[in-house]
């Protein structure tokens, strides 16, 4: 067995194979493109392959797999020896991954990349949080030009932000300055609900999405993203695991008889995070009530809000991979159904 560590960049990718013994058998710099790895990595013997986890390594890493070679993705949180060496090349980076890779794989701990097909769907999900994004930057930017002239927008949905403008009475100069942003919000706000209709059909095509909807505080995008973010629920042996796997545990650093537990971590897909806690904020503002509510106010009150939400959105992500696996049916009140 031959070992390869890659380091990838977005032009080039510097490449380090070692022997059995450890020696360094070739240094290579090949360009980051499917057509010039695919004629590297196809001309060589099967090989055990590292790379760090990054924007480039998923096409990468499946495209090195269909060159028949082992392909391990690693965390860079992992590989500190890289991070804080004071010897730092891209040649360098590429011989130690490969040199750890070789004393032994388990160390690097293998991040597992989405399917092709997922990722494509994922995508769908970047575009209208992105849409949302915009639309909120530009109402923003409308509220502070009028809050500038003395104008107050009442509160409401997003959708019918330009509609609320337009009741105001102001001044024909003043309407003429924010109307380039009112008429991109109603193209954007058009966009928006046509990108949601799209999810929704994708949503048709995943049961599980509609199946975790039921939990309070749970929508469309919330559902569809978890699911396209686990995609395979069996690959986590306990569903507490989840929790870990989007940053929702606390970091523990434990010695002899003392333990301290600190901030969560903050690990893994910080957009799934946000998205469950903005979950968590939904479920403690519904009139529905729950065991699952009444745990999170009494934290609240003991703890504070902001550490209860948190508590909250990490309980909300084992529960979903819970519901998922089991196939069961959310319950407010589990005992009393149980009874």
């Amino acid at each position: 067995m031959e070992y390869c560590g890659m380091d990838l960049h977005q032009d080039k990718t510097n490449v380090c194979i070692l022997d059995e013994e450890g020696d360094v058998m070739e240094r290579s710099t090949v360009r980051t493109t499917r057509k010039a790895l695919s004629k590297y990595f196809k001309a060589r013997e099967r090989m055990r392959v590292v790379m760090e986890a990054g924007g480039s390594s998923p096409w990468v890493s499946r495209l090195v797999e269909k060159c028949d070679h082992e392909v391990i993705v690693c965390s860079p949180r992992r590989v500190r020896l890289i991070a804080e060496s004071t010897l730092k090349t891209d040649d360098v980076d590429a011989e130690v991954l490969a040199r750890l890779v070789r004393i032994d794989p388990g160390f690097l701990g293998s991040v597992t990349h989405r399917s092709e097909e997922t990722q494509r769907l994922r995508s769908k999900l970047t575009v209208r949080t992105s849409l949302v994004e915009t639309r909120t930057k530009w109402i923003n930017a409308v509220r502070g030009i009028l809050r500038g002239e003395g104008y107050r927008v009442a509160g409401g949905a997003a959708k019918s932000f330009p509609q609320r403008v337009a009741k105001l009475a102001l001044p024909d100069e003043l309407r003429e300055v924010v109307k380039p942003l009112l008429t991109q919000l109603d193209l954007v706000n058009a966009e928006i609900d046509r990108r949601e209709k799209d999810l929704e059909a994708v949503a048709k095509e995943l049961p599980v999405v509609a199946h975790l909807r039921r939990i309070p505080g749970v929508g469309l995008i919330v559902a569809l993203y978890y699911v396209l973010s686990i995609e395979d629920p069996e690959r986590f042996r306990k569903s507490r695991d989840v929790a870990a796997y989007f940053g929702l545990r606390p970091t523990m650093r434990s010695s002899g008889n003392i333990s301290h537990f600190g901030r969560i971590t903050k690990e893994g897909d910080q957009e799934m995070r946000r998205l469950l806690v903005q979950a968590a904020h939904g479920l403690l503002r519904t009139r529905a009530r729950s065991d699952l509510k009444n745990w999170a106010v009494k934290l609240a009150e003991r703890r504070g809000k902001g550490k209860a939400v948190v508590a909250l959105a990490r309980k909300l992500a084992v529960l979903m991979h819970r519901l998922w696996v089991t196939g069961e049916v959310f319950q407010p009140y589990p005992g009393k159904a149980a009874a």
